[in-house]
């Protein structure tokens, strides 16, 4: 018996040293974080830093997580999502996926930063080769998630904002090729009821 309790305290004290050690990480952009919200999961979610540094939660809005720490970002959006609760709510952040781009293989041309969210197979931010087309970066990604709205794709150029056809780009009905630059946002949306 004794030893069962042991076993147990090591093992819950060797599950809570990758949350202390996150908490002393400051959150970048290009990150993806892991939201949960014990009082409503439809909140739960894995959300993308974008290049300004924030993120958008439902009914917390956009929310500066860049240069906060894990704690600090919980205590953020437990404010902001307190008003639509009775009580305060029990609010966790992980940190899924640190922001290190991925280089494409064989790769010596200068890279780009290009950040993909939404329903895409591994959404992230991605080191991509100057030159490469919005369908080369969607490869990189693995494809779309079984939730894709692939008529509605929109890249974030800036304060431009693209609205894409992944059917018609695919099958060479776009004139432009759509080469990415550095600090593309590709969002890719999740499909409504009847599209």
């Amino acid at each position: 018996m004794m030893r069962l309790v042991l076993a147990t305290l090591a093992m819950l004290l060797l599950a809570a040293l990758p949350a202390s050690a996150q908490n002393g990480y400051l959150i970048k952009p290009g990150d993806l974080l892991r939201i949960e919200v014990l009082e409503d999961p439809s909140i739960n979610r894995g959300v993308l830093v974008l290049p300004d540094g924030n993120i958008s939660v439902p009914l917390a809005g956009t929310v500066a997580a860049a240069g906060q720490t894990v704690g600090q970002l919980q205590a953020a959006l437990a404010a902001r999502l307190a008003p639509n609760f009775a009580a305060s709510p029990n609010v966790f952040v992980a940190v899924d996926r640190l922001s290190e781009p991925r280089p494409v293989a064989g790769s010596t041309a200068r890279t780009i930063a290009v950040y993909v969210m939404g329903e895409a197979a591994k959404p992230g931010k991605y080191a991509v080769t100057s030159g490469s087309t919005l369908l080369q970066v969607l490869a990189e990604t693995g494809g779309f998630s079984k939730f894709a709205a692939t008529k509605r794709i929109q890249l974030r150029r800036g304060n431009a904002l693209y609205t894409i056809n992944y059917k018609a780009l695919e099958q060479g009905g776009a004139a432009n090729p759509m080469v990415m630059a550095d600090g593309d946002v590709i969002i890719i949306p999740q499909r409504q009821l009847f599209e």
